[in-house]
C-alpha cells in the first residue's frame, strides 16, 4: 500500500514509529507536512497538492493533525476523502473530538460516564455553573486546550469565579467540571484500535499537580482495567466515530468517567509502559480496512 501521513514533525516518536511499522510490513508511507498541502477546488476534480504535485496515488491517509492547525488540517483531510482516499480517522470524527463541549454532549446523549459539566457564556452566571457541578472545588478547562494546557483547579468559590471571569474577559470559551478528588491525580488511558482496547496505562501527575498528562511531567505504568472501563472506552470511540483514539478516564465513586477522547494519541508513553507494538497494530488495521471510496461518516452528532 501507499500511505500518506499528515504531520508537521517527522521526527516525533509517534510519526517515526508509524513509518517504521509501515515499511517493515512492505508498505510505503510518506509524511506530508500538513501546512504545505494545498487544496484545488474544481467541479468533479477535487485534488490535494503537496509542494506543487498532485496527491493522487495514495490508498490511505493517516491524519496526525496538531491542535493548533485543526481547521486547516481538517480541510486538507476532507479533500483527501473527496478524492476517495480512505482516512484512518475521518474529518468529521476528528472535528467532534477536538470540540470538548460537542464531544461531551455526544457522549452524554449515549449514556456514557462523564464528570458533571457546565457551560455558560455570561461570566455573571459563574456561581450558577459552579454550583451545578457540585463545586467548589471545580476544574475549569479551555474548550480548545490540549496536553493539560488551559486546565485550572479552583478550590474556592471566589477563586473559581475569578478564573471564569478572567477567561471570559479574554473571550475564550471554557467548561466547568466537577473535581473527582478520589482519582488522586491519576487517570487511565485506554488505547482503542478498530473498536477494541489494545493497550492501557495509568498516568500519574507530577508532584503537586492534579493533571496527569505526560507532557506535564507525569509518569505512566501498565494497568489492568475493569470490564466497565473497557466498555466505556469502546463506547466512546464508537460514538465519536473514531477508528483509533486514546480515551482518558478517571476512576470515580460512581464508576469510570471520560475526561477526553483524543483522536491523535501519542504512542511513546503507552508503547513504553506496555511493551506493545501499537504502531504495528495501527498499520495492520489500515492495511485490512483501507478501500477506495470507503469514507462514509461514522457516529452521529
Amino acid at each position: 500500500m501507499k500511505i500518506a501521513m499528515l504531520a508537521r514533525n517527522p521526527n516525533l516518536y509517534s510519526h517515526k514509529r508509524l513509518k517504521e511499522a509501515a515499511e517493515a510490513r512492505g508498505h510505503e508511507l510518506d509524511i506530508l507536512n500538513t501546512t504545505r498541502c494545498t487544496v484545488h477546488i474544481a467541479s468533479h476534480r477535487p485534488q490535494v497538492f503537496y509542494n506543487g504535485e498532485a496527491c493522487t496515488a495514495y490508498d490511505a491517509v493517516i491524519p496526525r493533525i496538531g491542535a493548533s492547525i485543526t481547521n486547516y488540517g481538517l480541510s486538507i483531510l476532507r479533500q483527501f476523502e473527496m478524492q476517495g482516499c480512505w482516512p484512518l480517522n475521518e474529518s468529521v470524527a476528528i472535528g467532534r473530538s477536538r470540540d470538548k463541549l460537542r464531544s461531551m454532549q455526544i457522549l452524554a446523549k449515549h449514556g456514557l460516564g462523564l464528570p458533571l459539566t457546565a457551560y455558560a457564556n455570561d461570566p455573571k452566571q459563574a456561581e450558577e455553573i459552579i454550583k451545578a457541578v457540585n463545586g467548589p472545588p471545580v476544574v475549569i478547562k479551555l474548550l480548545e486546550g490540549t496536553q493539560g494546557i488551559g486546565v485550572v483547579l479552583a478550590e474556592t468559590m471566589s477563586s473559581a469565579k475569578s478564573v471564569i471571569e478572567a477567561f471570559r474577559g479574554a473571550n475564550v470559551n471554557i467548561l466547568v467540571q466537577e473535581f473527582i478528588k478520589e482519582a488522586g491525580g491519576t487517570d487511565i488511558r485506554a488505547f482503542v484500535v478498530g473498536g477494541k482496547v489494545v493497550a492501557t496505562m495509568k498516568r500519574t501527575g507530577a508532584p503537586d499537580d492534579f493533571r496527569s498528562n505526560l507532557h506535564r511531567g507525569g509518569s505512566a505504568e501498565l494497568i489492568k482495567i475493569t470490564p466497565a472501563e473497557r466498555a466505556t472506552a469502546v463506547g466512546a470511540a464508537k460514538r465519536m466515530g473514531l477508528n483509533v483514539c486514546g480515551v482518558d478516564m478517571l476512576r470515580s465513586n460512581h464508576g469510570p468517567v471520560i475526561m477526553e477522547v483524543n483522536s491523535s494519541p501519542g504512542l511513546e508513553g503507552i508503547e513504553k509502559a506496555t511493551g506493545k507494538d501499537i504502531a504495528g497494530m495501527i498499520i495492520d488495521y489500515v492495511a485490512a480496512n483501507a478501500k477506495v471510496g470507503k469514507t462514509k461518516t461514522k457516529g452521529k452528532g
